[in-house]
């Protein structure tokens, strides 16, 4: 991104309408609920018998995302991939997205084509439209925000404040690799600002690298769970940590919970990496966060059905409110959790 480069656009010969005519042009819409996107004063969608789902999230350099080793490809993946996971969150589908832009003048046309690569990469990968946004100029850096519209039939829409005690508590895939994945690329970027000749060390952690950079939102879950007659009572999406998210549905259904550490699924390259930071990769996957898995509770009639399906795994159960919410060690004794989840520096 040098400014000097002779091989670059300046977005400014573009001018604003300009430069959204050049990144929409290739837009096609997937969903019969788009009926029209860019190109009017607003965006028309339809959702005949279906509720809408509607989220939005600001990401800002500096503080959400480091460019100095996240490839603006994927920040385009990613930005859109953490809102569809909150559609997901509540049992829906994900239609369409609005992407709204704060650029400086560093960045060029090549730069934000690379951007807009990532994001139609993830409409494309969750079958999403397009349908809106709007950019402006920047002083300080680059700020993306999205929102991600789904629909959802009304009985089937899972909220975070119905849990109910004897709830068997589940989450899928596998927690702190993410956060493991975000220390790494700190330590690598400072060893690097400190000496340019030294290259970063990465191999051998492609996974939780991959789990920073690029997260995937768990539609396949939300389709398992489907397939299989299972509607969770109460669901969210860990981006703040397990400890923190099991705390947003106890806190909302007025419940406790207990939670088996044996139970959370870690995998090996987060284990031997939590050793390398001095860190019990337990304590990652409680307060790391950014993991972007689903969290959520069934009835216990279902234990035996949702213990089977695949990448899924039954971590505790919901208890009475006055019980507290406690981590269950090997030992058998019980400590409080504490909502300690990843807060952005």
């Amino acid at each position: 991104m040098d400014k000097k480069s002779t091989n670059k656009t300046d977005i400014s010969t573009l001018g604003e309408f300009g430069l959204i005519e050049h990144l929409t042009q290739k837009i096609k819409h997937v969903n019969t609920g788009t009926r029209t996107g860019v190109g009017d004063d607003a965006a028309v969608l339809s959702y005949p018998e279906k509720e809408v789902l509607v989220t939005t999230d600001l990401l800002l350099e500096g503080i959400h995302f480091n460019l100095v080793y996240t490839p603006l490809k994927h920040l385009g993946y990613k930005s859109v991939v953490v809102n569809l996971s909150d559609i997901y969150a509540m049992n829906g589908q994900p239609k369409q997205i609005t992407v709204s832009l704060g650029i400086s003048s560093r960045f060029h046309l090549e730069d934000i084509d690379a951007l807009y690569e990532g994001i139609h990469l993830a409409c494309e990968t969750y079958g999403v439209d397009l349908v809106g946004g709007d950019t402006s100029s920047s002083l300080t850096g680059m700020a993306i925000s999205i929102t991600a519209l789904g629909e959802a039939q009304k009985e089937k829409i899972v909220y975070r404040n119905n849990a109910k005690k004897g709830d068997i508590i589940c989450v899928s895939g596998n927690l702190g690799g993410a956060y493991l994945g975000l220390q790494l690329l700190e330590r690598e970027r400072k060893i690097f600002e400190e000496d340019y000749n030294i290259k970063p060390q990465l191999g051998g952690y492609e996974y939780i690298i991959g789990r920073q950079l690029k997260p995937e939102a768990r539609k396949d879950i939300v389709e398992r769970l489907s397939e299989n007659s299972i509607l969770p009572t109460s669901m969210i999406d860990i981006s703040d940590g397990l400890s923190s998210d099991i705390m947003h549905i106890t806190k909302n259904s007025g419940c406790g919970c207990k939670i088996n550490s044996e139970k959370i699924p870690l995998v090996e390259e987060t284990i031997k990496t939590a050793e390398e930071f001095n860190m019990d990769p337990l304590t990652a996957a409680l307060n790391g966060g950014e993991d972007y898995e689903l969290l959520f509770t069934v009835n216990k009639k279902d234990i035996e059905k949702v213990s089977e399906l695949k990448d899924i795994y039954v971590i505790g159960q919901i208890t009475d409110r006055k019980a507290g919410n406690q981590l269950v060690t090997p030992e058998g004794n019980s400590i409080s959790l504490k909502a300690q989840g990843w807060k952005h520096q």
